[in-house]
């Protein structure tokens, strides 16, 4: 089932839960903007090459779009629209005034050399630039982008519109008007989830048994904050395998190793596949790499006591349910991985009152955030007897629902 399909159905759901009409599904179930656009590009070589763009609204009933934008061949309109639902409801689960929104252009940025990926970045703002803005939709890095591509962005978008240039994007450079914080924003906000998480499963931090899969910005960032807070991260992986002991990694010694792409597997040879490291023996597991990673299939298999989802869409529908029926606590991808959006949201804040924090004003702001969010599904999934994920879509489409329906729309 595609990521668009799954997240309808979940939407479908939580909208009859709350007592909605079939009239707000449909207005819900998809963006009410979805632009794509050509970017020419001239490559290094000389030859021009035309890359194919999205940038999908969702819904900005409570207020502007804000969502990534993601450099990746495998993007697809598709894919674009589900990620844009997704906002929307991280959105509304930690309760900021934003919808949802999404980009991506279809390349490979590991194949682009410095300036051609200046002169992409550039060509896709000319090409979006009506319809996005600090009041109207705000950009964001996403995979394969970071503050680099966004001060590009940035600088392309001040030349088109002088007057409102720093909020119209966030995940800049510090010097930028980027925020402190941002960068590990949402990793801080999985770690808060676990930690709350393992609270409800009374299980001590100290000591626990963590598994990583994915090496990336978000999970290796995850590793450095456990192994810190005393868990064991007994297991990590990347694209190109896993590595796994019982006693522990260490975790300093693996960052310091990898490359700029996450990967590290590589410089070992007795490495373990990704399916073996899903099912690992341990108190705790965090599918930090791509989607559909825990299926129907391997369900069954998974020796964890909770799974907290760092990426998007990491289980599978038919999974959830299986997890849920082992009693496996399941912290969804829409809570746990919502510390980016809030961070995005804070720099957003400091753009536009022109006033910055510090790391821990930052910190503090965040960790309220989500142990509210978290607190506030756990307790709606206890009472309404429904999944942690379901529990995390009623939140989270709420207030949208709620607004859209103060404006008539519905």
């Amino acid at each position: 089932m595609d990521l668009l399909k799954s997240t309808q159905t979940v939407i479908k759901e939580a909208l009859e839960k709350l007592g909605y009409q079939d009239s707000m599904f449909e207005l819900l179930k998809e963006p009410l903007r979805v632009l794509t656009v050509r970017i020419p590009v001239r490559m290094d070589n000389g030859e021009v090459k035309v890359f194919t763009g999205y940038r999908a609204q969702h819904n900005d009933a409570v207020g502007p779009t804000k969502g990534g934008i993601r450099f990746h061949p495998a993007v697809t309109e598709d894919e674009v629209k589900a990620l844009s639902i997704w906002m929307s409801l991280k959105a509304g689960i930690v309760d900021l005034p934003y919808g949802g929104g999404k980009g991506g252009i279809i390349c490979d940025p590991r194949e682009m050399s410095f300036r051609e990926l200046e002169r992409l970045s550039r060509g896709y703002v000319r090409a979006i630039s009506q319809l996005v803005g600090p009041t109207k939709d705000i950009p964001a890095p996403d995979v394969f982008t970071n503050s680099q591509i966004m001060a590009w962005m940035m600088d392309e978008y001040s030349a088109i519109r002088e007057f409102d240039s720093p909020g119209f994007i966030t995940g800049k450079p510090i010097s930028l008007g980027g925020s402190h914080g941002r960068e590990t924003a949402t990793a801080k906000g999985v770690t808060i989830c676990i930690r709350e998480a393992a609270k409800r499963r009374s299980i001590d931090l100290k000591g626990a048994r963590i598994v990583v899969q994915g090496f990336g910005n978000a999970g290796s960032y995850l590793s450095k904050f456990m192994h810190d807070a005393g868990a064991k991260v007994v297991g990590i992986s990347d694209a190109y395998g896993a590595l796994y002991d019982p006693n522990g990694l260490d975790i300093d010694y693996l960052l310091d190793r990898r490359d700029s792409f996450g990967t590290v597997t590589k410089l070992f040879t007795n490495t373990i596949t990704n399916k073996e490291l899903l099912e690992l023996e341990c108190d705790i597991l965090v599918p930090a790499a791509i989607e559909n990673q825990i299926t129907g299939a391997n369900a069954h298999d998974i020796k964890a006591k909770i799974v907290v989802e760092a990426a998007n869409g990491p289980t599978t529908l038919e999974a959830t349910k299986i997890l849920t029926e082992r009693g496996i606590l399941l912290v969804p991808d829409v809570l746990a991985s919502a510390g980016g959006v809030t961070v995005s949201y804070f720099e957003w804040v400091q753009n536009n009152q022109g006033y910055y924090w510090s790391e821990e004003e930052v910190e503090e702001k965040l960790e309220k955030v989500m142990v509210r969010s978290f607190e506030n599904i756990y307790s709606l999934s206890q009472t309404r007897r429904v999944d942690m994920r379901l529990a995390a879509y009623m939140a989270g489409v709420r207030k949208m629902a709620e607004a859209s329906r103060f404006r008539g729309w519905v």
